[in-house]
């Protein structure tokens, strides 16, 4: 009975302990970064929810609702979805935390890959 007891004590600790390692992605980011087109402002609002992420991404032209967002640990992952020109673009970002800034990367279709931090709005 004891043995069970310090099995579940031990399972509890590690399960307590990955919640608190998954990193904060929570609020306001914002970058700046140079394209193919010029430079882009965006902002973007993460909410997270367990392992699920849903926001915005704002730049100059409008706000978009970021889609198949996700949470791993210290890693994000979502899409964008833009009409360029009358033109469906989809924006796919991987990115890592660390600390108050995301290094991301992001595939703008099949057109062009490109590197951006997002630092946390204080």
């Amino acid at each position: 009975m004891k043995l069970r007891s310090v099995l579940v004590m031990a399972m509890l600790a590690v399960g307590l302990g990955l919640s608190a390692w998954a990193a904060d992605f929570n609020g306001k980011w914002t970058a700046t970064f140079n394209t193919q087109i010029g430079e882009q402002h965006y902002t973007y609002t993460f909410k997270v929810d367990g392992d699920k992420l849903t926001g915005t991404a704002k730049n100059d032209n409008g706000t978009t609702e970021i889609q198949d967002g996700k949470i791993q640990g210290d890693e994000i992952s979502f899409t964008e979805n833009l009409d360029f020109n009358g033109n469906k673009l989809v924006i796919t970002y991987t990115g890592k935390i660390a600390g108050d800034e995301i290094k991301f990367t992001r595939n703008v279709g099949e057109f062009a890959k490109e590197e951006l931090v997002a630092k946390r709005e204080k």
